[in-house]
């Protein structure tokens, strides 16, 4: 157990929404620190899948060196244990290199995980879980939320009664180990964390956050995102792959398919991404202790990262 009066390691995270800025200020920061970046992006992980998913350019990676980034092909499964796994491995060398670490993306749950750790729970049951889904599918969300409502009052409570993924895992947890997934969340909240971090969060209102996401979308065309898809799916990449069904990927898909037109797909990506970001705010909002900036403050993150950094 860490000792609670010993110094810990201390580091930078950046987060906010898809198309806020991030990789910018993160680039600015690590370069005046000689830092290096460790991505908290789920979609970054995937070799080949570099345009859709705003990858780090390779004259980026040149100028600041990057983690993370390419670990895995699309078919292969990726989640925020392994995440964690590979970037504790990561940040230690670094710290170890006397690197100032900056953890940068915005998969609000492999940030959560890495700073405050996986919460004990059981594994899946695929068993369990396929009953629970074939039952939801036969008798309806509502009667399975009526369930975990007898069983579980405290996780019902929690839980929108729409939201079938998480009530599947309540009464998954609930069957597995006879205590509430509740119970399991609150235990966690005591544990010692890891580092200190200071996070700094990234914000824009809504016009300029869809202006920005507008622009992105329009040059990732131009970059080449149908011919990336394109050569993904003659690699027998499908969209039966949870990479493929990410933003971007799965509208190209459908494009090529013929089932759509190309403005149509641009336009669903747009409007799809801010809606993805808007959820991401909405996480990244409740999240305690963050510092929120706009993404062109890189003179008060300096300021903030300074004091961070130096204090005693």
């Amino acid at each position: 157990m860490i000792d609670s009066g010993a110094v810990k390691p201390r580091l930078i995270v950046i987060m906010g929404p898809t198309g806020v800025g991030k990789t910018a200020m993160a680039m600015e920061l690590a370069g005046r620190r000689k830092g290096e970046i460790v991505s908290a992006d789920s979609m970054q992980v995937y070799r080949g899948m570099d345009i859709g998913t705003a990858k780090p350019t390779a004259e980026e990676r040149d100028r600041i060196p990057h983690h993370l980034l390419d670990v895995v092909d699309p078919d292969e499964p990726f989640h925020a244990s392994r995440y964690c796994g590979l970037a504790h491995g990561v940040i230690a060398r670094l710290l170890g290199e006397k690197k100032t670490v900056f953890v940068v993306g915005g998969t609000g749950l492999y940030i959560r995980a890495l700073l405050g750790g996986l919460i004990d729970g059981p594994g899946g049951d695929e068993f369990l879980r396929r009953a629970l889904k074939e039952e939801m599918e036969r008798a309806g969300k509502e009667a399975l939320y009526e369930r975990l409502l007898k069983g579980d009052p405290k996780a019902a409570a929690r839980i929108n009664p729409r939201d079938g993924v998480r009530i599947i895992r309540a009464l998954e947890v609930l069957e597995l180990t006879g205590r509430s997934i509740v119970d399991h969340q609150d235990d966690h909240r005591f544990r010692e964390q890891p580092y200190e971090a200071l996070r700094i969060g990234l914000a824009l209102d809504r016009e300029r956050l869809q202006a920005r996401i507008d622009r992105r979308t329009d040059q990732m065309i131009a970059d080449g995102l149908v011919e990336e898809v394109r050569r993904l799916s003659a690699m027998g990449y499908g969209l039966s792959l949870k990479s493929m069904q990410s933003l971007g990927y799965r509208h190209i898909a459908a494009c090529l398919a013929g089932r759509t037109d190309l403005a149509e797909a641009v336009r669903l990506i747009k409007r799809d991404t801010y809606r993805y970001a808007k959820r991401q705010m909405t996480w990244f909002r409740a999240e305690r202790g963050v510092v929120w900036l706009a993404p062109d403050a890189v003179e008060t993150a300096e300021e903030r990262i300074g004091s961070f950094l130096d204090r005693e």
